[in-house]
């Protein structure tokens, strides 16, 4: 029997053909494969540093879940995306395409605590972040590499998740209400250490607000191990954090605890004053 093909127009452009013995109707979508990546990568949307699913990635960029994770598989190989178990987020590429779109005030922050974070790497002799939060999200602001740099997510103008972050937990333990919706939301697990669940991860917000530190045990990077602590401005706000961090195997976090508490406090009483 010839099969007849007639074609159907739904509400979002996709074709569809009618075809098979059974009546049974598939689509075509005829979007280009470039055209479907980037749909893919813009799915993201404010989700790029916390990472989705492939099912709701599918949804957002109106495809199929199997063409979504074709689209992914080749996008994590170009370094467009990079996958924790079973959630993606924009990866390398995209991040180092960009930079930060600092208003004067983010230019501001970075100018004045730069100067502490090269005091803090002087100290410590590894790597040193400083980053602002963004929702769930943190920004790295600046980054100085020590000679034992561990791989890292983090880049300059780069964003990652607050919640698996030292400088994010560091900047949540300071703003309860938005630590509150973080914790509602999604916690993707990207390393086996991750902490996932909402109870365990207030109440180490909470143990950050009583000691000022916050800590990053593999939590984003496998190998990597993190120390922050929150730079604070007027009224006490968390404007920014410094963050210290190695290889796990050699990094020892109490031996650099007091320099970064010490810049920490310093930089907040400089920022707070408005000296340059």
């Amino acid at each position: 029997m010839r099969h007849v093909s007639v074609p159907l127009y739904g509400t979002k452009g996709v074709e569809a053909h009618r075809s098979g013995q059974d009546g049974s109707v598939t689509e075509r979508d005829p979007r280009s494969s470039v055209a479907k990546a980037v749909a893919v990568l813009g799915a993201f949307g404010k989700d790029a540093g916390t990472g989705l699913g492939v099912s709701e990635l599918a949804r957002r960029a109106d495809l199929s879940k199997s063409t979504t994770f074709r689209l992914l598989a080749a996008l994590e190989e170009t370094g467009a995306v990079e996958r924790a178990g079973t959630s993606y987020r924009l990866g390398p590429l995209i991040h180092g395409m960009t930079d930060i779109a600092g208003d004067a005030g983010t230019e501001r922050v970075r100018e004045l605590l730069t100067p502490w974070l090269i005091e803090l790497y002087t100290a410590t002799k590894h790597t040193v972040h400083m980053a602002m939060i963004d929702g769930p999200q943190v920004v790295y602001l600046n980054k100085l590499h020590g000679p034992q740099a561990a791989p890292a997510p983090s880049r300059i103008g780069g964003r990652a998740p607050a919640f698996c972050t030292g400088v994010g937990k560091a900047l949540l333990a300071h703003d309860h209400e938005l630590a509150e919706r973080v914790l509602a939301g999604p916690l993707p697990r990207w390393t086996p250490r991750t902490i996932t669940d909402p109870e365990r991860l207030r109440a180490e917000l909470e143990e950050i607000r009583r000691t000022g530190v916050a800590h990053d045990r593999e939590e984003i990077q496998p190998g990597l191990t993190c120390m922050a602590a929150a730079v604070t401005g007027p009224g006490g706000r968390a404007v920014a954090a410094l963050s210290v961090s190695g290889p796990t195997r050699v990094f020892e976090p109490t031996t650099h605890e007091h320099a970064l508490r010490r810049l920490a406090h310093a930089a907040s009483t400089r920022l707070r004053a408005g000296r340059r």
